[in-house]
């Protein structure tokens, strides 16, 4: 009777210091978990609304088509970086900042290959400031 007593309590000690040194994920309640997703979801958007300013304030008489491809491909890196993170944003914020970056690639997507960056640059410019429009609003929602 000793022996199980004694096996039972070092197994209940064992758990224990198991539980104590597991992951603090485990930890984390559904409310802090909205908290960090909706703070990495306001760097996204600091870093979309640099990168479209960047795409925006390129000179159509100077702008070469290499920078607006570099500027064009970070605001799509953006884009495609927030992922998950946009699970923060009510339904309609999320489908409509959805919609202002897939508008903006097919704009540019569709651009034949010899189009001047004056052209390719008056061609996107309406969607670069309808996602600009878009982020805002959806960042305020946040608190960012």
């Amino acid at each position: 009777m000793k022996r199980f007593a004694a096996t039972t309590l070092i197994c209940a000690t064992a758990a224990l210091g198991l539980s104590a040194c597991s992951d603090d994920k485990d930890n984390t309640t559904p409310k802090e978990e909205a908290t960090q997703a909706a703070q990495a979801l306001c760097t996204n958007f600091s870093e979309l609304k640099g990168d479209t300013a960047k795409l925006r304030a390129l000179d159509p008489a100077n702008a070469t088509k290499d920078q607006i491809k570099e500027a064009y491909d970070a605001v799509k890196e953006d884009l495609d970086a927030m992922g998950d993170n946009l699970q923060s944003l009510e339904q309609a914020k999320r489908d409509a900042l959805t919609a202002a970056g897939d508008n903006l690639k097919k704009a540019y997507e569709d651009l034949p290959g010899d189009t001047t960056g004056q052209n390719t640059l008056t061609a996107i410019r309406p969607h670069v400031v309808k996602l600009e429009e878009t982020v805002a609003a959806s960042s305020t929602t946040l608190k960012c």
